[in-house]
């Protein structure tokens, strides 16, 4: 998508969008679009009921040499970025395959806000129809250029080079994910990875070789039953001062997940390619930061993995020993997130000596019914990282919400003939359960884990994506380096 930022005037072609505040009050750019064609914006908004309630959407035709869309910007002390994204995704969202090629925004905010508007509208305008060979002509995307009207271009083009490089990350997290398991397995996906050397990114990618040199059991274990290598990936940006210790962020990357021989039903299991959506985002994220070149050390560990059902597969009852020397008595193959970030954990803090360690993961299903599918389950040994990281994403539409470390659910996976089992065999809270395995493999640095099940893969389509993968955690984890880690 094309985005360019220009001073307030007339379109030059395509939709001109202008707004109104909550009871109809027009806004000034709209005023002037309402008197240019003789009142017919507040005719239409008396016929139409349009009350300007944010994100309504009044599309005027008929006028001569022109089409105007109305947005509603809502309560005008209201109208920040978040409200702003709202209206650019709903706007994309609408003309995206509409045969208009040029949408115009000219609202009467400040650049910052001009620029969250248009980063919404190229984030809606996501599309993923490579493998889709037979669409109609009304079903492609007509929608090619974006212009900013602003009383600031030059203010609005700068900004927006930050933003065109979230924007970026996103597509990138939003590709690997979607993309079917005979495409992207750990090589593959280690491999895209290798693309970001191009950006100032160093690349290392460890096979199952250089795993079982480390002592790596654990995630070797769940690879055990695939033909399909198991891969770590460890990404480094070096933004920062030579010598600072990084920001790291470690990734569970199954990219697909029959649950082994505890077998998932089959009904849905086609979403378990997305099941390596947390290192899908932490490769988003990594991409973000180097395409705007963040002042800031940031490592990230990708531990990737198929999870398969073979005769050489993990059985339940199996003992592996991770890299931390710890062993887990395996009582369910479906639990295998955590087996893979046991050891992209230990092997993360004990190679770089990270500031704080962030991990992301499509963990447990019990995160969604917690929490639905609007927030993250935040987990945390670090009260200031735990509101770093709440702050970043209540920042950026994308949030957080902090669940308990209980410490009688970290006795309940003790096990009999193993240091630990990576079940406790009842239902009784997953969520937490899973984090209380992981932070046995954190010793004091500062950690937070972050469950992403139930907003990685969206079944609708909502302004700032459509029906699929979402991207979720990219725009997160930059603000949460620029706020914290960049001086």
């Amino acid at each position: 998508m094309d985005v360019k930022f220009s001073e307030f005037g007339a379109a030059k072609d395509g939709v001109l969008v202008v707004g109104a505040y909550d009871g109809g009050r027009l806004s000034k750019q709209a005023q002037a679009a309402d008197k240019k064609h003789k009142g017919a914006l507040s005719q239409a908004m008396k016929r139409n009921r349009f009350k300007g309630g944010r994100g309504q959407l009044l599309d005027i035709v008929g006028l001569k040499d022109a089409r105007v869309a109305l947005v509603g910007l809502g309560k005008a002390d209201g109208f920040d970025a978040l409200a702003a994204e709202q209206v650019g995704g709903t706007v994309a969202a609408r003309y995206l395959t509409s045969g208009e090629s040029r949408v115009t925004f000219a609202l009467d905010v400040t650049p910052d806000v001009a620029v969250a508007a248009a980063l919404a509208a190229v984030l809606r305008s996501y599309r993923f129809d490579k493998y889709r060979t037979r669409l109609k002509d009304e079903q492609k995307p007509s929608l090619k250029r974006i212009d900013v009207q602003s009383d600031d271009p030059a203010a609005a083009k700068k900004l927006w080079k930050t933003a065109e490089a979230v924007a970026e990350g996103v597509r990138f997290t939003r590709d690997l994910v979607t993309e079917p398991a005979n495409v992207i397995f750990p090589q593959s996906f280690a491999d895209r990875c290798e693309e970001l050397k191009e950006h100032g990114i160093e690349v290392e990618v460890l096979g199952e070789k250089e795993l079982k040199a480390l002592g790596a059991g654990a995630i070797l274990g769940v690879g055990q039953g695939s033909t399909k290598e198991t891969k770590m990936v460890v990404l480094q940006w070096k933004g920062g001062k030579d010598g600072d210790a990084p920001v790291a962020l470690v990734g569970k990357g199954v990219t697909f997940d029959t649950g082994g021989i505890s077998l998932k039903p089959g009904d849905g299991m086609w979403d378990m390619k997305w099941d390596m959506g947390g290192a899908g985002t932490i490769a988003g994220a990594m991409k973000a930061l180097a395409l705007r070149k963040a002042k800031a050390n940031v490592v990230a560990v990708l531990g990737l993995v198929e999870n398969m059902p073979d005769g050489d597969a993990q059985r339940p009852g199996d003992i592996v020993t991770s890299r931390s020397g710890q062993t887990i008595e395996v009582w369910n193959t479906d639990a295998e997130g955590r087996l893979v970030l046991a050891d992209a954990l230990w092997y993360c803090q004990e190679r770089f000596k990270p500031r704080c360690m962030v991990d992301l993961a499509t963990l447990t299903g019990a995160i969604m019914i917690a929490l639905g599918l609007d927030h993250a389950g935040l987990f945390s040994n670090d009260d200031t990282l735990s509101s770093q990281l709440t702050a970043a994403g209540k920042g950026v539409g994308e949030e957080l919400w902090r669940l308990p470390l209980v410490e009688s659910l970290d006795r309940a996976i003790d096990s009999a003939c193993a240091d630990m089992k990576n079940i406790t065999g009842n239902r009784n809270g997953g969520s937490i359960v899973g984090a209380m395995f992981l932070q046995r493999f954190v010793n004091k640095v500062k950690w937070a884990h972050l469950d992403i099940a139930g907003v990685v893969w969206s079944g609708k389509a909502r302004h700032i994506h459509a029906e699929g993968a979402t991207g979720y955690g990219v725009r997160l984890l930059d603000r949460f380096v620029k706020d914290t880690a960049e001086g």
